[in-house]
């Protein structure tokens, strides 16, 4: 559904998977699963939602509000509240805006359902319901704070699920012409090639309901004799070439497959991968002062300002 047509007091869905990666792999997710905390935020409410989005357009959590859109029959909205994916409840255009962070319901595969009715700040809204998540095994749905058709046309990164989509039609468009793939996503999504190497090791760990680690890459073909390191919690955070920080969130790290063009996940890195590493662009949102105080790399504990391989004039265009 086009943003656009929503109607400003339309009553919108933020769905997530919340939890370690680590732990998505092994406990997938459902239909039934994804939508039941929007059906417990709708009895809370006593209204019924007119569309369904995502939190994030990164990772599994793109397709969460499809499926809920399978179980429930509402539209998915063209739209998510990062423009990539970040761990926690703050690191959103919605928080950034300062729009309310309650309600929020959580739900497990068991029988244990949780309604947050109130928080005192986003910050205290990821505690809280992380402390929930972390005791249900690591992985829940949830329904995130309802917003008005209003407030996501005003406050969303919109267009976000079409992007998607043109991003992996081009790799599956380039593997068929056997055009290098990692080329054709730096092409598309006005992108940078950071690395070319392998994975030469892999410290992660699964805690307080996050996937972090590094992870040290050895250079190929250019880039021999260069060692890359990335810092992930869920998410990739911080890139070190030889040492110096070179890229940081909120401009997105990947890490691609350098054959096949697919994006590794943290939760999917292991010894020996080939790999390319390559920024893209930020939504605007995030770049700006209040928004990297939400999602810079201090946010993630990490001791350094914003470092971003693009000008200002790339970073403020919006990729297809």
């Amino acid at each position: 559904m086009d943003p656009a047509d929503l109607a400003d007091d339309a009553l919108v869905a933020v769905v997530s998977n919340m939890g370690a990666p680590l732990v998505g792999q092994e406990r997938l997710s459902d239909p039934a699963f994804a939508a039941k905390p929007v059906r417990m935020m709708e009895d809370y409410l006593g209204r019924r939602f007119s569309a369904v989005m995502s939190v994030e357009i990164g990772g599994g959590n793109a397709f969460q509000p499809l499926l809920v859109a399978a179980v429930t029959g509402l539209p998915v909205v063209d739209a998510d509240a990062m423009g990539r994916a970040y761990p926690e409840a703050q690191m959103t255009s919605f928080a950034i805006a300062d729009l309310p962070m309650f309600p929020l319901t959580l739900a497990d595969i068991r029988d244990n359902e949780v309604i947050v009715t109130r928080a005192a700040s986003w910050k205290w809204m990821e505690r809280i319901s992380r402390k929930v998540c972390t005791e249900v095994g690591s992985i829940a749905a949830t329904c995130k704070a309802p917003r008005s058709g209003a407030e996501v046309k005003a406050h969303g990164i919109l267009y976000t699920t079409t992007q998607a989509i043109a991003l992996g039609r081009e790799v599956r468009r380039a593997r068929h012409a056997h055009e290098d793939p990692v080329a054709a996503i730096l092409s598309a999504a006005k992108g940078k090639l950071l690395f070319r190497g392998k994975i030469a090791d892999v410290q992660r760990r699964a805690t307080e309901g996050f996937l972090r680690g590094t992870a040290r890459m050895e250079g190929i073909d250019d880039d021999r004799g260069v060692r890359f390191e990335v810092a992930f919690q869920n998410e990739y955070a911080v890139g070190w070439r030889d040492g110096r920080v070179v890229v940081t969130t909120p401009d997105l790290i990947c890490l691609l497959d350098s054959v096949s063009g697919e994006a590794i996940g943290t939760e999917s890195l292991r010894y020996g991968q080939r790999v390319s590493v390559i920024a893209l662009p930020a939504p605007a949102i995030l770049r700006t002062p209040k928004g990297i105080a939400h999602v810079g790399p201090r946010a993630f504990g990490h001791d350094t300002d914003y470092v971003t391989v693009f000008d200002d004039a790339v970073a403020t265009e919006q990729w297809p």
